[in-house]
């Protein structure tokens, strides 16, 4: 059976690391085309029977037509009809503040942008208009907080079938100085924690630096904070694992986000590993 990936969502969300994750994998990819087109090149290419096409992933967004959404949906019903075709629509999805900066940092033109239209605009518009799509896909991933590895672990979850059930846990520290982390899932404070920083010899470590380590290890407070956090969420990732969930994203934050916090994450990553295959950690104001 011939297995079909449709990978849309909103632009800057990270398609093309999606596409670039199933090539990786062994899909035939096609990107960027208009959806009347894919008519014709997706029954050429079903028509053909080859092993190099039994696997397709196509991405589709509003770069090939200013509105894509017709032509999608018509797309998603004729080939769920098909019996020989198992087909699976992603949706890619983003905070409009994470999309703003991505574009803003990249210097790219967003599709829907002109002379006369501000990119904010822009992102709305392309939001409201792909709604319905949105509605209709099998998966909508959040990719706000998410790095290119990450998503790529969370496609290939859903895409390559691997045993259901399966979460990535994702940990990160950050200092709240800097801003809370605008998609997370559980957020722990640790500033009431003693903290390093005020100790001259220790400010320019980390927490994954032994003279660290050792400080936090030996204050009590420090390990009953880490065992409460373990202990709250050791009971419930079974419960979001069957509930389909892909990634749960568990912030730790002190208040510079380079001592207690990341402490804290390393211990707390270290210990879940024990137990879980798909465990991420990232240190935000360590980057």
């Amino acid at each position: 059976m011939m297995q079909l990936v449709f990978i849309t969502g909103l632009s800057g969300s990270g398609k093309s690391v999606a596409l670039h994750t199933l090539e990786d994998e062994g899909f035939y990819c096609i990107d960027n085309l208009p959806t009347d087109i894919l008519h014709d090149v997706l029954d050429r290419l079903m028509a053909i029977q080859s092993d190099t096409y039994q696997k397709l992933a196509i991405g589709v967004d509003m770069r090939s037509e200013r509105n894509c959404t017709d032509g999608l949906l018509q797309l998603f019903k004729k080939y769920s009809s098909r019996t020989d075709v198992s087909i699976q629509v992603l949706f890619l999805d983003t905070d409009r503040g994470v999309l703003s900066r991505r574009f803003s940092e990249t210097r790219r033109l967003h599709p829907l942008s002109g002379t006369d239209l501000p990119l904010a605009t822009a992102i709305d518009t392309e939001a409201r208009l792909l709604v319905d799509v949105k509605a209709a896909a099998d998966h909508v991933i959040d990719t706000s907080s998410l790095s290119a590895a990450e998503l790529s672990e969370i496609i290939r979850q859903h895409v390559l079938d691997q045993p259901a059930g399966t979460l990535l846990l994702v940990f990160q520290s950050f200092g709240f100085k800097n801003r809370i982390p605008t998609t997370t899932d559980y957020i722990f404070d640790v500033r009431c924690l003693p903290n390093p920083y005020w100790e001259a010899q220790l400010r320019d470590y980390t927490g994954r630096d032994q003279p660290i380590i050792d400080f936090l290890d030996s204050k009590p407070e420090v390990t009953r904070m880490y065992e409460h956090i373990r202990d709250f969420l050791a009971p419930w990732l079974p419960e979001f694992a069957n509930g389909n969930r892909a990634y749960l994203t568990v912030s730790i934050g002190c208040t510079g986000g380079r001592h207690r916090s990341v402490y804290i994450s390393e211990r707390l990553a270290e210990h879940f590993r024990q137990s879980m295959n798909n465990v991420s950690l990232r240190h935000r104001e360590l980057s």
